[in-house]
């Protein structure tokens, strides 16, 4: 299945996708947009692009779990893009997602403006490996 994620924020959004088996999550790039409905459309637009099956966004809880400002955003955009595809999305945790991508950019050597353009893009991936990884330990348990 092609699942799109996505690293929804204020200015930056993310977006990634993985192959039909589920083995590999790739970037597709990064939207500059701050209006949510413009993003919305382009999110949609995307999903369509990229023959997504399933949607994914990153649901950023506060560190003890609980849900502030940017949870509730992340939930109220994905409910619209439900409405928008007519797929099923998912919110996923994405604590710490962020700063494993700086990480991975700092091993890269990845700085300045780069950096600031592809760390959302960056967070997408990881997310998206991370809901992968969830989705085939999953399957192992029901076997």
């Amino acid at each position: 299945m092609r699942i799109l994620s996505v690293d929804l924020g204020d200015a930056r959004t993310g977006l990634a996708v993985c192959d039909a088996g589920e083995r590999l999550a790739s970037p597709v790039g990064t939207l500059f947009q701050r209006d949510r409905e413009k993003l919305l459309s382009q999110v949609a637009e995307a999903v369509r692009e990229q023959r997504a099956e399933l949607v994914v966004v990153g649901h950023p809880r506060n560190m003890d779990g609980t849900r502030g400002e940017s949870a509730r955003k992340a939930e109220a955009f994905a409910e619209r893009l439900r409405q928008e595809t007519g797929l099923t999305v998912e919110l996923w945790d994405e604590r710490l997602t962020t700063a494993s991508a700086i990480g991975f950019l700092n091993r890269t050597d990845t700085r300045g403006q780069k950096r600031k353009n592809v760390v959302d893009t960056v967070s997408a991936v990881i997310i998206l490996e991370d809901y992968l990884s969830h989705r085939r330990r999953q399957k192992e348990q029901t076997r």
